[in-house]
């Protein structure tokens, strides 16, 4: 093996070996009776997003299989946490990156980039974030990353502690410790792959919820079993949804799909900060609509069981996006009848 390439995976190994696990909290709901609800603080990575997972594999992969190289300079289609992390991982074995990503992206999420080194590449849209990716990575001859393609493939889904291992170690000795139900909104699809392929591999008697927003045809495939639809719309959740059926996305491996309003994502990410007061992103709150969904589901048929979503970023990084009532009134609408169901949780 190339001495560079060697060294360029040791450096990636040893940075996963001292990095702890992420925290399983359990959410304290007043109303809940019977149903215990979960979160998967992957805030706390050291890059701020589940995304640090992703993208340790995908360098993982590409470095494995040749791809990268001393000076190749890497290139990423993404929204922008899979590129925050991306350029870390680009940073620690020093090559070049540049991160395709819409205009609208999160300041925070541009400035993260840039502090770790990368350079944003702009589009109008998530739907030129592809085909952007390509042209740049011919131009400049480099490796198009393409985690919408790689990632569900990149993570080992059968263990060597990726999110779902993670999860069901961490449950062991809560209450119910097989969880009834995971949760999970989907960005390329390869965290709810990687969640359902292990509990099938495990033959735990749990079901897999995948939660989708507007503006995404993740839902309508799963339900028309066609992976050709296409939507000319971006998702205004940033990091899940997306405009084409991407190849990790694994609708077999899925027990049930819900389509969840964008105004219900933004209400419940508030919520959250009300119940808990810390601050979490839109996606979040995605997840976290459809796990009271199903908890209510549970209560009325006296079903007893655990539920475990993901908390997916901080909020930390949508102060001026979806924290900002303004913003919120001009690019979501009205949350108030969300807002005020969930109240009815307190």
């Amino acid at each position: 093996m190339d001495r560079w390439v060697a060294d360029a995976i040791a450096r990636i190994n040893a940075d996963a070996h001292r990095s702890a696990d992420t925290h399983l909290f359990k959410l304290a709901v007043p109303r809940l009776e019977g149903v215990d609800i979960y979160l998967k603080d992957e805030s706390t990575h050291p890059t701020g997003s589940l995304k640090h997972r992703l993208a340790r594999s995908l360098f993982l992969y590409a470095l494995c299989n040749g791809k990268i190289r001393q000076d190749t300079r890497v290139i990423e289609a993404s929204s922008g946490s899979t590129a925050v992390s991306e350029a870390y991982f680009a940073r620690m074995i020093g090559v070049p990156f540049t991160a395709v990503i819409p205009r609208r992206t999160a300041l925070s999420k541009i400035k993260l980039i840039k502090f770790y080194g990368g350079e944003p590449h702009f589009v109008e849209s998530a739907c030129e974030m592809h085909d952007a990716s390509v042209e740049l990575a011919d131009r400049v001859g480099g490796y198009f990353m393409d985690q919408f393609t790689f990632a569900e493939r990149a993570t080992d889904w059968r263990g060597n502690n990726n999110i779902a291992e993670s999860i069901f170690r961490q449950m062991e000795q809560e209450p119910c410790p097989i969880p009834a139900m995971l949760v999970m909104s989907a960005g390329t699809g390869g965290t709810s792959a990687t969640l359902g392929r292990f509990i099938r591999y495990k033959g735990y008697d749990t079901e897999l919820t995948v939660v989708d927003p507007e503006n995404s045809v993740f839902y309508d495939s799963y339900h028309s079993r066609d992976a050709s639809l296409t939507s000319g719309l971006s998702s205004r959740i940033e990091g899940i949804g997306r405009p084409k059926v991407e190849h990790s996305f694994q609708p077999d491996v899925i027990d049930r799909m819900i389509q969840v309003p964008d105004a219900a994502s933004v209400a419940s990410m508030l919520w959250l900060e009300k119940l808990t007061g810390g601050r979490a992103g839109a996606s979040t709150g995605t997840n976290l609509w459809g796990t009271l969904q199903i908890a209510r589901e549970m209560m009325r048929a006296n079903r007893q069981g655990s539920i475990v979503t993901l908390l997916c970023d901080s909020g930390e990084r949508y102060l001026d996006t979806y924290y900002d009532p303004v913003w919120v009134r001009d690019h979501i609408g009205d949350v108030t009848p969300y807002a005020d169901e969930l109240e009815a949780w307190l």
